[in-house]
């Protein structure tokens, strides 16, 4: 079974990028007790003041899928919610190996 990953953005309310990149670090913690979850990585762009990139590389889609129903999960989309001005998934990816991604 191929490894899953997902390239994405997340635009903040301008002004409000601060906080979300807290929260989703919130959410990057919460991954560290995912064993299915191998990467979570919050980033910003210099060039962007409202964006907010995650990277996210799971053992597979259906983990990631169930990801999406826990709690912790659900709690961290409600707080983020009101400060999201909108979402895009640059890509789905299929990792092949590398630092920090573990193959097979």
């Amino acid at each position: 079974m191929s490894k899953f990953g997902l390239y994405g953005k997340i635009n903040a309310v301008e002004g409000e990028r601060d906080k979300l990149v807290e929260i989703l670090l919130d959410a990057a913690k919460s991954m560290e007790q995912l064993d299915d979850c191998e990467l979570y990585v919050v980033s910003i762009s210099d060039s962007d003041p409202d964006g907010v990139f995650v990277y996210e590389v799971w053992n597979n889609e259906e983990a990631h899928q169930a990801s999406l129903s826990l709690d912790v999960t659900q709690t961290l989309i409600e707080r983020a919610k009101p400060i999201m001005a909108g979402m895009d998934r640059i890509s789905t990816l299929i990792p092949m190996g590398g630092k920090g991604v573990v193959t097979q």
